[in-house]
């Protein structure tokens, strides 16, 4: 757990610090000598009586009690030295920068291994091995740079690699992000990115706790702590976003079903960042761009102005907004010509309003105050305004800044002059203003954070099953596929309408099965995992003598044990799934069913438990709603059964945890209704 001597420490020791600023130890003390730390500073090398003017210990059994100890000598060298600390100097935080533990062998996990007992053994804190440092108001523990200004209220950064911890401050910085804190986990041999983000979360004060946390992560190992802290922290007013790598399929397992190879560990966690709110980024510009919209008043509709004086970013802004799904609305009426005549000739209001390469300060003043006041229609203010070198531009930004501090909707600030004008830009920046140098960014960027949900309810109300039953099927069937009885079973104790049905192995209760279903019916194989393949499924039979003779060639497929039969049913082929993924607990899956899943994979996914807005929202953002809705004629299908059948699916995995991956395709639905027509179960307990 963080503690205060890695958050405030009144004492740092260097274990290897060096003369040697190309090196983390000389260059980790240098940046604590320059960035002025105000506690006691100890180093530790054993071939030196000073190190950049602070006498120097042989050994850590030399030193005083100290609060932090940053370590940067080999690795083999540092668990004795963390015990001396840990054991004799009342040393209670650790920052090892040291490389060579368990990312390099097997004998470095072992080191590890003996350091995290040993910090553990007196309830001590961790950060690393193999990490950068870190850093905050109190003190700048990392050996890289840049050291941004580190402002308590700024930007709280957790990163699971240094490096890259390094190149997104390089690019947010200077465009004016402003950071609290910035931790790089490393191997997170103690504590990772989740547990950094629990402490920020317990310890949230509304009064002085940064409201904006971005994090890095390469792996998520306690997906349900992430997914309780971050959407805490949202809840109380923060905002997040994060950049997960390694999301790509290349190299994913073979799966024995369709819900298998759909349902990724990158699926389970854009999952994970929907239910909890987090903005999820694909690289360092869109993280910094997002940062840069969250330092701004939330956008409460998605109908945005974008002022300029240039034509081409606007178009591409435009452009950038309405394929985004935001609204650039046309501005029309008396209101928008009274604005008119206080611009240059040529000028437009029509939206964008373009006031011209000559437009003045007082010009722009004007146009935000018509949007902020006269314009209903109008959520948000995006302002364009470079300069092709000719002038200074101080009047125009500070008239930005004043108007920014004033207005109630979002002024987003959009100078893409970087070197004509990078003095007044810095100027801007520097009353604590960030910058948008690229109009296309910023729209993605901002349609992006728009469209983030928020986070789910603590507590989900999940509809009412049949425990009893349900855990009566699971813990009397062994591994592997369930029987078409005990899958019926699950599906009538969880609420889950379907088709009726019978299974038989003779050609008499075929014939008798089909005239109780009443024809025509569909006629398939039990025990074949796909049936169409091997010709195991037939339909509309509409008499005895052709259910008979199905029945005597589909019970010699190979692998058949009996034959299902269903009564015709007509509808939307639908589909509901779930598959179990590591550490996530369920993903539940819906889309279009039958041979659509394999084609279009139009599937979208939502970690169990879900809600039933969760279920209407997966139904709605799928890429074939329309197909939904109705289309040439067709009726529609009740999407609320269809949200229900979602939400029943995940209420029954709750219960079975040991389902292991489970398809219901197609499901068959209508206007009235929403019906399972085949299912099938795997286990794994």
């Amino acid at each position: 757990m963080i503690n205060n001597q890695l958050l405030n420490p009144r004492s740092i020791v260097v274990v290897g610090g060096s003369d040697d600023i190309q090196k983390p130890g000389g260059k980790v003390l240098k940046n604590l000598i320059d960035h002025n730390f105000k506690g006691s500073l100890y180093v530790v090398n054993p071939k030196a009586e000073t190190v950049q003017g602070i006498e120097a210990h042989k050994d850590v059994a030399a030193l005083p009690e100290v609060d932090l100890a940053i370590i940067a000598i080999a690795a083999k060298f540092c668990p004795a030295t963390v015990e001396v600390l840990a054991k004799q100097k009342n040393t209670r935080a650790f920052i090892i920068l040291s490389a060579g533990f368990h990312e390099e062998s097997e004998e470095g996990a072992r080191l590890e291994e003996q350091i995290v007992a040993t910090i553990n053994s007196v309830n001590g804190c961790l950060i690393g091995p193999n990490c950068v440092g870190v850093m905050n108001s109190n003190y700048a523990g990392v050996f890289t740079t840049p050291i941004p200004v580190l402002d308590p209220k700024g930007i709280d950064f957790i990163s699971g690699s240094g490096a890259t911890a390094v190149y997104i401050m390089e690019t947010g910085i200077p465009n004016g992000l402003p950071f609290a804190s910035v931790y790089s986990v490393g191997n997170s041999a103690q504590m990772g990115v989740e547990d950094v983000l629990e402490y920020l979360d317990n310890s949230f004060d509304p009064q002085s706790s940064s409201r904006v946390k971005l994090l890095y992560v390469e792996s998520i190992n306690k997906p349900e702590k992430l997914l309780k802290h971050a959407s805490s922290l949202i809840r109380k007013g923060c905002k997040i976003a994060a950049i997960k790598s390694g999301g790509s399929e290349a190299g994913s397992r073979a799966a024995s079903s369709h819900t298998g190879a759909l349902a990724s560990s990158d699926v389970a966690v854009e999952a994970l960042f929907r239910k909890a709110g987090i903005v999820r980024c694909n690289g360092r510009e869109e993280l910094a761009t997002v940062a840069a919209v969250f330092l701004h008043p939330e956008l409460q509709g998605k109908r945005v102005a974008i002022i300029t004086h240039a034509g081409g970013p606007a178009v591409m802004l435009t452009d950038a907004l309405s394929n985004n799904k935001l609204e650039v609305p046309s501005i029309t009426g008396p209101k928008a010509q009274a604005l008119l005549s206080k611009l240059f000739a040529g000028s437009s209001v029509a939206n964008p309003i373009d006031f011209l390469a000559t437009g003045t300060a007082e010009q722009l003043g004007h146009i935000i105050d018509a949007c902020e006041n006269d314009f209903d229609n109008i959520d948000a203010m995006a302002v364009i305004f470079g300069s092709p070198g000719l002038f200074p531009v101080y009047d125009v930004y500070d008239l930005l800044d004043k108007k920014m501090g004033e207005c109630k909707k979002p002024i987003y600030p959009i100078l893409p002059s970087i070197i004509n004008v990078k003095d007044e830009i810095a100027h801007f920046l520097a009353k604590g203003r960030v910058n948008f140098p690229d109009e296309v960014a910023f729209g993605n960027a901002l349609a992006k954070v728009y469209h983030t949900p928020k986070p789910v309810a603590q507590n989900i109300a999940l509809p009412k099953v049949d425990e009893k039953a349900i855990r009566n099927v699971i813990d009397n069937a062994p591994n592997g596929y369930l029987t078409p009885e005990a899958v019926q079973q699950l599906l009538d104790a969880a609420g889950i309408t379907r088709a009726g049905e019978a299974v038989v192995t003779t050609r008499e209760d075929a014939v008798k099965a089909a005239k109780q279903l009443g024809f025509p019916v569909v006629m398939k194989v039990v025990g074949p995992v796909h049936k169409s393949d091997v010709g195991g499924v037939v339909l509309n039979v509409k008499d005895e003598e052709t259910a008979a003779h199905e029945f005597d060639r589909m019970i010699q497929i190979k692998d058949t044990t009996a034959i299902l039969l269903q009564p015709m049913l007509s509808g939307v082929e639908l589909f509901v799934g779930a598959k179990r993924e590591d550490k996530f607990g369920h993903m539940v899956l819906c889309g279009l069913g039958g041979i659509f899943i394999e084609v279009l994979k139009d599937v979208n996914a939502g970690l169990a438990p879900l809600t039933k807005e969760e279920s209407l929202d997966m139904i709605h953002r799928l890429k074939g709603y329309k197909i939904l809705q109705g289309v040439r004629g067709q009726e529609p299908v009740n999407e609320e059964h269809f949200a229900e059948m979602v939400t029943r699916v995940s209420a029954l995995v709750k219960v079975a945890p040991e389902i292991f991956e489970m398809d219901l395709n197609p499901l068959l639905g209508r206007k009235e209704r929403v019906v399972a027509v085949d299912a099938r179960i795997r286990i794994e307990k």
